[in-house]
């Protein structure tokens, strides 16, 4: 995306200085395994907004692995870039700054971000995030709340009858059981919820995640299920929602997030009236943080509204826009080779 075009959508980038940068450098990741970031109590935004340039080959699979962001995400938050055939040189936006979640204990899921927050009961404020994959077509994720009931190393697949049929529908049959192994969907870590049928589980295709492609499980890349597995213990709350706005005050600053809606084949995930009412409740908060934090630039609210980058967007009144960093060097570790995975994506 050309800076001219980005600064259409996001308005001009600012350079860092003095106090902005301290600020901002404090919201960066704290080292360990997967994303995770420190906080204060009185804290509602973690991360920072961060560009980076396309290299030769790239395509947003291999960036949202690279840089540990769903592949919707990317593509919510550069809405003129080619995801499979992006121009090199360009620059885009990685959007990993967050709103945390109001509820901080246990899983907490946003279908809607295609992303996981965990809160560790031992380890005060801070919080693991991570990208996943959700539920397509008529097989929806659940919403609403339920908790770990087992934890399962190397499980073993039973498909339901109802996958079953589909495959054998598609000419490509499943056994009643599949055995751990490179065959299995599961991968080597499975989180067994209450909700009867559903896993936070791993995957043998780690390219897939960030897309809605599952039977309605959560799904998460090798590395990621097997940091959070590591932590979670039985009886650890999950509360699944779908929540499309969102919105927080931090420092002198009140945020406003749209992400785009969930698509569905046969229906939606929620209904028009629901989708009003979540951005009703993200308005009111906002008003009631208006008084605190000056005047709100209603102009920009709805516009990020439309455009639903999926990014914490500044909408006080007068505020010039969100702050970028650039991105730190890429790893050239990378073990997967994207392009004979993509067939197997899903």
């Amino acid at each position: 995306m050309s800076r001219q075009k980005m600064a259409r959508i996001y308005g001009q980038p600012l350079k860092l200085a003095g106090k902005g940068l301290a600020i901002l450098l404090c919201a960066l990741p704290v080292s360990g395994d997967g994303e995770v970031y420190e906080y204060s109590d009185r804290q509602n935004v973690v991360g920072s907004l961060q560009t980076a340039r396309i290299a030769r080959h790239d395509t947003f699979l291999k960036l949202a692995y690279e840089h540990k962001l769903a592949y919707y995400e990317l593509r919510e938050a550069n809405p003129n870039v080619d995801p499979w055939t992006p121009k090199e040189g360009e620059e885009i936006v990685l959007p990993k700054q967050f709103i945390l979640p109001k509820t901080r204990q246990g899983i907490h899921i946003n279908l809607a971000e295609y992303r996981l927050y965990y809160f560790h009961p031992d380890e005060k404020n801070k919080v693991w995030t991570f990208p996943i994959s959700i539920g397509r077509g008529d097989w929806l994720s659940p919403i609403g709340g339920t908790t770990v009931v087992d934890k399962l190393v190397n499980p073993t697949w039973y498909p339901p009858a109802s996958i079953r049929k589909e495959h054998e529908e598609a000419g490509d049959p499943l056994p009643r059981m599949v055995p751990p192994g490179p065959d299995n969907p599961f991968g080597k870590y499975a989180l067994q919820l209450e909700a009867e049928g559903y896993f936070i589980h791993g995957t043998i295709r780690p390219y897939g995640i960030g897309m809605q492609v599952t039977h309605g499980c959560i799904r998460m890349r090798p590395e990621d299920i097997e940091t959070l597995f590591s932590m979670v213990d039985r009886k650890t709350p999950v509360f699944i929602e779908y929540r499309p706005f969102k919105s927080a005050a931090e420092g002198e600053v009140i945020y406003f997030e749209a992400n785009a809606e969930v698509d569905y084949e046969k229906f939606k995930v929620i209904s028009s009236e629901e989708k009003s009412r979540f951005l009703s409740d993200a308005i009111r908060h906002m008003l009631e943080q208006e008084q605190f934090y000056g005047a709100i630039d209603w102009f920009a609210v709805f516009r990020q509204a439309d455009l639903a980058l999926g990014i914490p967007y500044p909408v006080n009144l007068y505020h010039p826009g969100p702050v970028f960093i650039s991105a730190p060097s890429r790893s050239s570790t990378a073990t997967h080779a994207e392009a004979s995975d993509l067939p197997y994506l899903f």
